[in-house]
């Protein structure tokens, strides 16, 4: 998971915006459009960077359609430290 995670995290364009979210849900589930709202960021810029961290399983979901609500897994979580890690550093 950890080099999954730095992959996803500071591999990519997407790195920065990848941890904003991955906080704001750590924070609490949200859906995708209150994602949108809360980081000042395009609805489907938002759904772009969920489904690669879907694909990577960093986040699941749960409901469907605009009632799906975001958050990080399991293994996201064990490895909180270095999310917060990789955010603290010249990526984020």
């Amino acid at each position: 998971m950890e080099v999954l995670l730095r992959y996803v995290l500071t591999g990519t364009r997407g790195g920065p915006n990848r941890i904003r979210i991955l906080r704001a849900i750590d924070d609490r589930p949200r859906n995708a459009n209150q994602l949108a709202e809360r980081l000042d960021l395009d609805y489907t810029t938002v759904r772009h960077h969920l489904d690669v961290l879907r694909e990577h399983d960093v986040v699941e979901r749960t409901g469907d359609r605009y009632g799906t609500v975001y958050y990080p897994t399991a293994d996201a979580r064990r490895c909180w430290d270095l999310v917060e890690e990789i955010a603290e550093g010249p990526v984020a």
